[in-house]
């Protein structure tokens, strides 16, 4: 395949197509180029997915749905923990791509094969001791739990596969090939589909023939991506041999993203897990309100990877005016998201939530807090577009620490002071205000942090 070139920043058009400095037609298709593919991925992933679902639910017996249902939160929890590998990734293939720097992004690239291969065997080493530690904290029944441990345990076999992945889809991204990242993963759930057919209908494997075909859907995606990455691999040789330096720098930036994920992670994990003191309907209804921030995360992630990919190739041409005029535009296009999320919800929230559940109680309780889901878009797009900004530039400890700031310091006392302040009946709106207040410090904490201690980059 012909190597990607890297455009230049705006187009060169007269002055009359500019729109007083927030850059012309081409600059705004230029941000969707990379956006709307992944927004496109986001949408058909968990369309896909309810076609797996459905499979496995006609199974005979409901405990079958239940044991994937649980194993694949497990998996999921656990790969999910090890994005940082995609966004380090993009992060530095970006810049040697803005550089024109090939064997950079060589070198990045076996960097993060050897990171994903090396973190891929503790996984598959590890499973048993993952799958102790989940049901400690789960505690399921002990058929659902014997079901649910085949499951992981077959699915942690693809580790390496599917962090590989990450890997193919961070230099992708970072080399705005955003098309061929879309392809990787709606190909990944099309395989995964068609091996649920085969396995479980065909086959009759039940929760085996699921876990296998998700392991084949992963190992086929990590040979598409390498192969669509065939360029950029070097020959077997000297190229492959890790370089102590870059590796420790590489693997702490890793490090930075890994405890932001995890914080972020925990953080999400309270608003369904401790709304368990107030009962299963206010469980429920957080559980449906939480997928309004499934939909937010379609549109402003697609933002945040134009971002990140834009941003991180002016910085490797280190044209800080570049970086400056892809921050303008991709912050007006997150404002504009953000509105329109809010809006929806105001207009459409009841429906939505009536879509989701048919059941009075749930419903009538997820209204009752629909109201955090109108102002919670304004406040959180600042965060998702600062993440792209901060990946862009590289800036993976301040992602750290400004995440440890408004989790411990915002999120975790709003959340306490309010269920001690707070009547039973409205200690959930503590929850709420927890997670809107944790989201919009996350974007206050990052603009001050990039404005004073980073202010170089932008100059």
């Amino acid at each position: 395949m012909a190597s990607h070139k890297p455009t230049t920043r705006i187009d060169t058009h007269s002055s009359s197509q500019q729109w007083l400095g927030w850059g012309s037609r081409g600059d705004h298709r230029r941000i969707f180029a990379i956006a709307l593919p992944m927004i496109i991925s986001n949408i058909a992933a968990p369309l896909i997915g309810l076609v797996d679902t459905a499979i496995i639910g006609h199974l005979p017996e409901s405990i079958y749905l239940s044991a994937v249902a649980l194993g694949a939160m497990v998996v999921s929890f656990v790969f999910l923990l090890a994005i940082f590998l995609r966004m380090t990734t993009t992060a530095e293939a970006a810049q040697a791509f803005g550089a024109e720097d090939q064997p950079a992004t060589e070198r990045t690239l076996v960097h993060g094969l050897w990171l994903a291969w090396g973190l891929g065997l503790v996984l598959m080493i590890g499973a048993p001791g993952i799958i102790a530690g989940a049901w400690w904290i789960i505690q399921p029944s002990e058929e659902l739990q014997l079901l649910a441990s085949q499951y992981i345990s077959i699915r942690l076999w693809a580790a390496p596969a599917a962090l590989t992945n990450l890997v193919v889809l961070g230099v992708l991204l970072g080399r705005q090939q955003s098309k061929r990242a879309m392809i990787l993963v709606i190909f990944t759930n099309a395989v995964n589909v068609v091996g649920d057919l085969i396995l479980i209908i065909g086959l009759g494997m039940t929760v085996a023939g699921a876990a296998w075909a998700s392991v084949i859907a992963e190992v086929a995606t990590a040979l598409l991506g390498l192969a669509m990455l065939k360029p950029l691999l070097p020959a077997i040789g000297p190229l492959w041999r890790v370089q102590r330096e870059h590796l420790r720098r590489f693997a702490g930036m890793n490090r930075d993203v890994f405890i932001r994920s995890l914080l972020l992670q925990l953080c999400m994990a309270v608003m369904t897990g401790y709304a368990a003191r107030f009962g299963a309907v206010v469980v429920a209804a957080n559980a449906v309100l939480m997928q309004f921030l499934l939909l937010i995360s379609l549109g402003l992630d697609g933002i945040a990877y134009a971002v990140e990919a834009l941003v991180g190739a002016a910085r490797g041409r280190k044209n800080s005016g570049e970086i400056r005029f892809w921050m303008r535009l991709t912050l007006v296009w997150s404002c504009v998201f953000a509105c329109l999320y809010s809006l929806t919800f105001w207009l459409a929230g009841a429906w939505i939530i009536q879509t989701l559940t048919d059941l009075p109680d749930v419903i009538a309780v997820a209204n009752r807090y629909l109201v955090w889901l109108w102002i919670l878009p304004l406040l959180g797009h600042w965060s998702y577009y600062f993440d792209g900004v901060y990946i862009g530039l590289g800036l993976t400890q301040a992602m750290r620490d400004t995440m440890a700031i408004s989790a411990l310091l915002v999120f975790v006392p709003v959340w306490l002071g309010g269920q001690a302040l707070l009547e039973n009946n409205n200690a959930n709106h503590g929850l709420w205000l927890a997670l809107s207040l944790f989201l919009l410090a996350r974007g206050v904490s990052q603009y001050w942090m990039l404005t004073r201690r980073y202010a170089v980059l932008l100059k």
